[in-house]
């Protein structure tokens, strides 16, 4: 994710849910080029670190209502990428379409490329929990994650190795909607 330029500085978060059904995530202020035993805690499955040092990041509540939505999901992501940013502050509507691109086919249950699938725009908030409460009524149909206006994606799979790949793969859409964009 830090090679592609989607964590710049501090940005952006990383889970796994561990077998206890507690998780492992970044903490707080980390910057996920350098990652090492200490960027990352335990927490809770509601989000509570053991410890009253141990700062997990501002926004593992989100991570958590994934968890608990989607019992099979075993790692979360959350990316700041250039064109997940630029495209979701120019635009006003609170979901992008993406149709006909060949790389949908990457997302869990699509077969083929003739498919239109929409990506959920939240506007971006400092209060945790009244984010959580909007993204929750729409969670449950969000096939490719879900974008929080000028802030950045989220995206969630089985394992650690397809959630990257539907981060990815999402990030992909992004940026050629973007560029599509440009061109009108």
């Amino acid at each position: 994710m830090d090679l592609r330029g989607w964590v710049p500085a501090t940005a952006g978060n990383i889970s796994v849910r561990l077998a206890d059904g507690s998780l492992a995530i970044t903490r707080s202020g980390t910057h996920k080029g350098f990652l090492d035993p200490g960027s990352v805690m335990l927490v809770d499955p509601v989000g509570r670190s053991p410890s009253p040092d141990a700062h997990p990041s501002a926004e593992t509540e989100l991570h958590c209502q994934i968890y608990r939505m989607f019992p099979r999901v075993g790692a979360v992501l959350h990316g700041h990428s250039v064109p997940g940013t630029v495209l979701s502050m120019a635009i006003q509507e609170s979901v992008i379409t993406f149709a006909e691109y060949e790389l949908l086919k990457a997302f869990e249950g699509q077969t083929t490329h003739d498919v239109s699938l929409s990506l959920p725009v939240f506007d971006n908030d400092q209060n945790i929990p009244r984010l959580v409460a909007r993204a929750e009524t729409h969670l449950a149909s969000c096939r490719l994650g879900y974008l929080i206006r000028g802030h950045g994606a989220y995206v969630w799979g089985l394992d650690m190795d397809t959630a990257l790949a539907r981060l990815e793969g999402l990030e992909f859409l992004l940026a050629c909607e973007l560029e599509r964009r440009k061109l009108r």
